[in-house]
């Protein structure tokens, strides 16, 4: 984990959770996340056109990816229907850097020292706090099927980071198989909407078009910049740093839908710094 290599994932934690919030704050979700999947899948073109093509071996990763991606965006669009964004985004970033430790050690064959398996663990304790406390504070019941929303995108993130993590690493190209990845699972979500919506769904994206397009640019650049840093560091590690992204999350979501940022979530802020540390420890 070197310190660009920190930069990289703490830039794509910030453009990650910007383009979450501009999916959030477009009503209709299936518009939202057209114009997303859209904006993401012309940049993986474009961005085909000026990269070399990802080695064979990465190929099926890539088709396990894009599938997964699919699935990804299906349960974030719930979760964001179901749910307030404080709370379904938390939850979902934060239950998956322990599931990545698992599945990197299983199936990647990982080996994190006590150090960087006290991070994760003390950063992912942090990050759930950020959501926990939404219930406590507004004494509301939890609202399970956006919660059962979120933890399945939870697990879907977790799946398609050690993918993605193994794949780039067979690809040789982290911007090939970024630009392949894109092109795959970008335009499954935008072939639904046009079937669904038919000759409305022009008029319908009109108005939100500019702030779904700006989405899709963001996604690109926080994901490609995942994708390069998990060619540089262990993949548990990696995880666990970009879900500061719920902490920029949390700033957003005071700020833009003013939502209460209180003591408690500034404690659960503390332990992810604390659990950043411990990572960062053994480098």
């Amino acid at each position: 984990m070197t310190p660009l290599v920190i930069a990289a994932v703490l830039a794509a934690a910030v453009t990650h959770a910007s383009w979450n919030a501009i999916a959030h704050g477009i009503k209709d979700q299936l518009l939202a996340f057209t114009l997303i999947c859209t904006g993401g899948g012309v940049c993986g073109v474009a961005l085909l056109a000026f990269s070399p093509l990802p080695d064979g071996a990465a190929l099926p990763y890539l088709i396990a990816s894009a599938a997964i991606h699919v699935g990804y965006m299906t349960l974030l669009m719930a979760s964001f229907r179901l749910g307030d964004f404080g709370q379904s985004y938390p939850i979902a970033r934060g239950s998956a850097p322990l599931l990545v430790t698992v599945l990197a050690a299983v199936f990647v064959g990982e080996r994190l020292d006590g150090w960087q398996i006290a991070g994760v663990a003390v950063a992912s304790a942090g990050l759930m706090g950020v959501a926990v406390w939404g219930f406590w504070d507004t004494g509301r019941r939890p609202h399970w099927p956006a919660i059962l929303a979120a933890l399945g995108t939870g697990a879907t993130i977790a799946a398609y980071t050690v993918v993605d993590g193994v794949g780039v690493r067979a690809s040789d190209t982290a911007a090939g198989y970024t630009g392949s990845l894109l092109a795959l699972q970008g335009f499954a979500i935008p072939a639904y909407a046009l079937a669904t919506r038919r000759g409305t769904l022009l008029a319908q994206l009109r108005p939100v078009a500019w702030r779904g397009l700006l989405g899709g640019v963001l996604s690109v650049s926080a994901y490609g910049l995942v994708l390069w840093a998990q060619t540089q560091a262990e993949l548990a590690p990696i995880a666990a740093l970009r879900e500061s992204s719920i902490i920029v999350g949390a700033a957003i979501g005071a700020v833009f839908f003013k939502e209460r940022f209180g003591a408690p979530r500034i404690a659960a802020a503390g332990l992810m710094v604390v659990g950043i540390g411990l990572m960062l420890h053994a480098g």
